[in-house]
C-alpha cells in the first residue's frame, strides 16, 4: 500500500533532480533581456543558445506559477537543488601513507533536527555494511562493506521538462494531442483539516504528467523521471551494499535512477573509480525552456548507464566531484547545462594535485583538514579585481586585500567580503534589469565575478571600468552600513561568526515551551556555500544546509576510518544522544568508525537486544 512516507521519499528525490523552476526563470530572462544576453548571464555549460520552440508564446510564464509546488518543498524542509551541494573524492594507494585507497564524502543537505541521516552497522547473512542512510530508505546509502567503499554527490542531470499544453476553449479538461483533443485524467483527493471542512482537490494529468498550473487557455504539465517505474530514492543502495568489487559495483549502480549521483569507489584490492549515474532523458532540445505539449518534444529513451561519465583507476591517482560539470567536451547527449559553480571542486583538486606533485603521502588527517577547508576562491578572485580597480587604495579595503581568503569565524575581512558580495550582486542585478532586478541577484557566482573582472560596455556603458568601480564603491558603502547596523559601528567588533550562525530547529518548536526542550541553540559558523566546508545561507545569514554527515574510509584497515553525524543519533528530545555529536561536528571533529567485531566490542557501551 502507498503511505504518506512514500510521498516524502519522492519529494526528497524531486527536490534534488529537476529544473522545472529554472526553465521558467530562463523563459523570464529571455523575455526581459533577450536570448543572447540571458544565455550569457545564466552561465550554461557547455554554452548553448536559449532558443524557444517555434510558435510557442512564453509570455506570462514565470517561476511564480510554481509557488505552491516550491512552497511545499520549503515547508517540508527541502531547499532548491541549486542551494545544495556535496563533495567526494577517492585517492589511490600510490598517493597515501598506508598504501591503500582513502575515500572521503560529505553530502550536503538541509541540516535538520532530528538528524537527516542515521548511522548504522547492518550485519546479517550476506551483509556486513556500515555507513549512513535516511529513515524510510532501505539499506545503507553510503559507507563501506567488507570489500568496497563508496560515497556520492548530486550529479545535476536535467530530469524534468515542462510542457505547455494547449487547452480546448470548449472544454478546459481537454488538451491538444496529435490532430485532436485528449481528455485529462483526474483524481479527486480529500484533505481533512482540523477544525474546518475537508478540502477537495481534483488533481489533473496529461500524458506528460501532473498539471501544475492552468489559465483556461494553457496548462503546464511536468514530466519527471521519478514517475518512471523503479525510481524510489536510493533503491539501488541495496545492491551496492552487497557489491564485492568494481564489476559488482558497476552492476549495482546500473540500477540507480534517482536522485542522480556521482558515486566514487575504492576497494581493498587497491582500485578506485567513479561513475555518474541516474535516469537521464534523451531529448532533441536543450531542456532549458518549456516546450509545446503537442510539438514533437517527447523523450526518446534514457541514456545507458555505461555511456554516463565514469572512470576506473585514473592516471592522476585520484578522482573528485563537487556537483560540477562531469560531462566531457563533445558529449552526445543533452543531459544538462546547469551545474554547480566549480569552486569547491577546484579547491579539492588543487590540494590533491599538490600532494601528488610534491609526493606528500596523504593520511586520514589530511582528508579531515580538506573536508573542513574554508578557503574562498571567489574571495581571492574579487581581490584580484579590486587590485585592478581604483578601489585598491581605499582604506576600508586594506585589511580585505591583506586577507588570506579563509572564511573563519573570527575574521573581520570575511564579514566585510560576504556583506559586500551581496551588495555587489544586488547592484549588478539592478544594472541588468532595473524593473526586475530581483530575478538576477543569484546569477552563477563565476559569471558575476567575470562580469566584474572584465567589464563590458553592453552592461556598464561607454566607460565600463569607471562604471564597474562606481558599482563596487557604492556596494562597499552599503555593506559597511549593514555591518554597522548588525554588528556595531566599530569595525574592530565585526566578525564572520557574529553574522553567520546555525540554528537547529525542531519541526514542533513553535508549540508553547517546546523550543527549550527541542532546540540546542545557535552556533557561529565558518565558510559559505563555495568553500569545501560548505555552509550555505539565505538572506538571514543563517546556515541552512551543509555536511550533515562526513565519512573518511580507509581501505587498508576499515577500523582506521572515521565519520561524524549531526546533531545526534537519537530523534528523541531528552535522550543523551539527541544532539551530543553537535559540538564535535561544529569543531570539525570525527569519531572512529569501528567495523571489525573486535573493534566494535572494544567501544561498546550499551547493548539493546530485541526478541520476538
Amino acid at each position: 500500500a502507498w503511505h504518506p512516507e512514500d510521498c516524502l521519499n519522492r519529494m526528497a528525490a524531486f527536490s534534488m533532480t529537476g529544473n522545472a523552476k529554472s526553465e521558467l526563470g530562463n523563459a523570464l530572462a529571455l523575455l526581459e533581456v533577450g536570448a543572447a544576453k540571458a544565455a550569457k548571464l545564466l552561465g550554461f555549460d557547455p554554452p548553448v543558445a536559449l532558443d524557444p520552440a517555434p510558435g510557442l508564446d512564453l509570455a506570462g510564464l514565470s517561476p511564480d506559477l510554481l509557488e505552491n509546488l516550491i512552497g511545499s518543498d520549503h515547508r517540508i524542509g527541502f531547499v532548491d537543488a541549486a542551494h545544495q551541494g556535496s563533495n567526494n573524492w577517492t585517492v589511490s594507494g600510490a598517493l597515501t601513507a598506508g598504501g591503500k585507497p582513502l575515500l572521503a564524502n560529505d553530502p550536503h543537505r538541509v541540516l535538520a533536527l532530528p538528524s537527516l541521516r542515521y548511522m548504522v552497522h547492518l550485519v546479517a547473512p550476506g551483509w556486513n555494511v556500515i555507513g549512513a542512510g535516511e529513515p524510510g530508505l532501505p539499506g545503507v546509502a553510503l559507507g563501506h562493506n567488507e570489500h568496497i567503499a563508496w560515497g556520492f554527490t548530486i550529479f545535476g542531470l536535467d530530469q524534468q521538462d515542462l510542457y505547455v499544453e494547449e487547452l480546448n476553449p470548449a472544454n478546459p479538461l481537454q488538451y491538444r494531442s496529435g490532430g485532436g483533443w485528449e481528455l485529462m485524467s483526474t483524481q479527486r483527493e480529500e484533505f481533512r483539516i482540523r477544525g474546518a471542512a475537508a478540502a477537495v482537490v481534483d488533481l489533473k494529468f496529461t500524458r506528460h504528467g501532473p498539471v501544475l498550473w492552468q489559465d483556461g487557455k494553457r496548462a503546464l504539465a511536468l514530466r519527471w523521471v521519478g514517475s518512471e517505474p523503479g525510481t524510489a530514492g536510493y533503491l539501488a543502495s541495496l545492491a551496492v551494499d552487497r557489491a564485492q568489487d568494481w564489476a559488482g559495483f558497476e552492476a549495482a549502480v546500473a540500477r540507480w535512477k534517482v536522485p542522480s549521483e556521482n558515486i566514487v569507489y575504492a576497494d581493498r584490492a587497491g582500485n578506485i573509480g567513479e561513475h555518474s549515474v541516474g535516469l537521464a532523458p534523451i531529448r532533441a532540445w536543450s531542456g532549458l525552456l518549456p516546450v509545446p505539449g503537442n510539438g514533437g518534444f517527447d523523450w526518446s529513451g534514457f541514456v545507458p548507464t555505461a555511456e554516463l561519465p565514469h572512470s576506473f583507476n585514473p592516471a592522476a591517482g585520484f578522482v573528485a566531484t563537487a556537483n560540477h560539470k562531469m560531462i566531457p567536451a563533445g558529449y552526445p547527449y543533452r543531459v544538462g547545462f546547469e551545474w554547480e559553480v566549480p569552486y569547491r571542486f577546484r579547491r579539492i583538486h588543487s590540494v590533491l594535485e599538490e600532494a601528488r606533485t610534491s609526493r606528500h603521502k596523504l593520511t586520514v588527517d589530511d582528508l579531515e583538514a580538506l573536508q573542513n577547508d574554508v578557503l574562498s576562491l571567489p574571495a581571492l578572485e574579487l581581490q584580484r579585481t579590486v587590485r585592478a580597480s581604483t578601489l585598491q587604495h581605499d582604506p576600508g579595503l586594506a585589511e580585505f586585500l591583506r586577507w588570506d581568503g579563509n572564511l573563519t569565524r573570527d575574521s573581520r575581512a570575511a564579514a566585510l567580503y560576504e556583506a559586500w558580495l551581496l551588495e555587489i550582486r544586488r547592484g549588478l542585478a539592478q544594472l541588468i534589469s532595473p524593473q526586475h532586478s530581483e530575478h538576477y541577484v543569484d546569477l552563477p557566482l563565476d559569471t558575476t565575478l567575470a562580469l566584474l573582472h572584465q567589464p563590458e560596455s553592453d552592461l556598464f556603458g561607454t566607460d565600463p571600468k569607471a562604471a564597474r568601480d562606481a558599482l563596487l564603491s557604492a556596494a562597499l558603502h552599503r555593506a559597511q552600513e549593514v555591518l554597522a547596523q548588525r554588528l556595531g559601528a566599530d569595525p574592530a567588533g565585526w566578525s564572520w561568526g557574529r553574522l553567520h550562525a546555525i540554528r537547529f530547529r525542531h519541526p514542533l518548536d513553535e508549540l508553547p515551551g517546546a523550543a527549550a526542550l527541542t532546540d540546542p541553540g545557535a552556533l557561529s559558523r565558518p565558510g559559505d556555500g563555495y568553500t569545501v566546508d560548505a555552509t550555505s545561507f539565505e538572506a538571514s545569514w543563517d546556515q541552512e544546509d551543509g555536511a550533515s554527515y562526513r565519512e573518511i574510509l580507509d581501505a587498508g584497515d576499515w577500523d582506521r576510518s572515521v565519520a561524524i553525524n549531526t546533531p545526534g543519533q537519537s530523534g528523541q528530545p531528552g535522550s543523551p544522544h539527541y544532539a551530543d555529536l553537535l559540538p564535535l561536528w561544529d569543531r570539525g571533529g570525527y569519531f572512529p568508525l569501528a567495523y571489525s567485531r573486535a573493534a566494535v566490542e572494544k567501544v561498546t557501551t550499551e547493548r539493546l537486544l530485541l526478541e520476538p
